[in-house]
């Protein structure tokens, strides 16, 4: 069964960095586009970032610049780099596949970026 496991969160502090992870498995990654979602307190899951099977990337406004998503296809591997954080990044980040139109997450990795 598809299984996504995320890791790499915490406390951090402004302008610091994190790298998240998100260790597939179920399914055949290297065909799979791949996303990472952001939750916040009392807010909506939103769209963060997402890498297609060719490499192709794009990025919510609110991070661009600042977040990077790579995969490395021999880990069954997708992470997202995080630099420059701000409190407004606080949040539980979620990897994210569609497969046959159905929605795989994972369990997410809480990340908090405060003094």
């Amino acid at each position: 069964q598809v299984q996504l496991v995320e890791s790499g969160g915490g406390l951090v502090q402004p302008g610091g960095s994190l790298r998240l992870s998100c260790a597939a498995s179920g399914f055949t990654f290297r065909r799979q586009n791949m996303n990472w979602y952001r939750q916040a307190p009392g807010k909506e899951r939103v769209w963060v970032a997402f890498i297609t099977a060719g490499g192709t990337t794009n990025y919510a406004d609110t991070v661009k610049g600042r977040f990077t998503i790579s995969r490395d296809n021999s880990k069954n591997t997708v992470y997202l780099q995080m630099n420059s954080l701000k409190p407004e990044d606080t949040a539980e980040y979620y990897c994210n596949i569609r497969i046959n139109g159905n929605a795989y997450w994972g369990q997410g990795t809480q990340v908090t970026v405060s003094p």
